[in-house]
C-alpha cells in the first residue's frame, strides 16, 4: 500500500529526532504515522502533546482496551496493529480478548472483569452515539473516577483522531504490527 501522505525523511528537526528517540525502542524505526505527521513541526508536536500515554487516572491495560477497541471499531488495522505488538503481551490481552476487541462484545466470556466490559461498552456506546447513555455513565461511575471517565473520552476520541489519520492518510501497515485476526 502506497500512503496517499508521503512521510517526511531523515534528518527531522532536532525537536522532533529527541521526541522520536524518546518513544520508539532501540533498533525500532519511528513509526509512519510520526514520520507522515514530522513534515510540520507544529502539527508533530501538536500531536505528541495530546497522546495520554502517560500515567495518569486510567492504568495501563484499561488504556490498552481503549485503544485497541476504538481503533478496531474505527478499521484502523495500523493504529490497532502497532498497540497490539507493542503493549498487547504488555498488559496480558489473551487472543481470545485480541479477538473479542476487534469481532466481540462486552458480553463475551473472555471479559469476566466488569470494569473491562464496561470500557468496551464506552467504546461502543461513544462509537454509535458520541456520548453515554444515562445508565452506561451510572456504571461506568461504578467502576472509575470521573477524572477517568474524562481519560476515557479524550483516550477514545484521540484514538478515533489517530484513525482518521492513519485511514485517510493509507498508511502501510507497519511490518512488526498485529493484523487484525480473521473472523471465526
Amino acid at each position: 500500500m502506497k500512503p496517499r501522505i508521503k512521510p517526511a525523511e531523515p534528518p527531522f528537526p532536532k525537536e522532533v529526532q529527541e521526541r522520536l528517540d524518546a518513544l520508539m525502542p532501540a533498533g525500532v524505526p519511528p513509526l509512519a504515522l510520526f514520520t507522515m505527521l514530522a513534515r510540520d513541526k507544529r502539527l508533530f508536536s501538536r500531536f505528541m502533546a495530546s497522546g495520554l500515554l502517560d500515567k495518569g487516572n486510567v492504568g495501563l491495560r484499561h488504556r490498552e482496551i481503549v485503544i485497541d477497541r476504538v481503533t478496531a471499531l474505527c478499521g484502523s488495522e495500523y493504529e490497532w496493529g502497532v498497540h497490539v505488538a507493542f503493549f498487547g503481551a504488555r498488559v496480558s490481552l489473551g487472543e481470545d480478548q485480541i479477538y473479542a476487541l476487534v469481532h466481540g462484545a462486552a458480553e463475551d466470556e473472555c471479559w469476566a472483569d466488569e470494569a473491562e466490559k464496561t470500557l468496551i461498552k464506552i467504546c461502543d456506546g461513544l462509537q454509535e452515539s458520541c456520548t453515554l447513555s444515562d445508565e452506561l455513565w451510572k456504571t461506568a461511575r461504578e467502576h472509575f473516577s470521573e477524572e477517568a471517565i474524562l481519560e476515557i473520552l479524550m483516550l477514545a476520541g484521540f484514538y478515533r483522531t489517530v484513525s482518521y489519520l492513519t485511514n485517510t492518510a493509507a498508511l502501510p501497515l507497519e511490518p512488526f504490527a498485529a493484523r487484525f485476526p480473521e473472523t471465526q
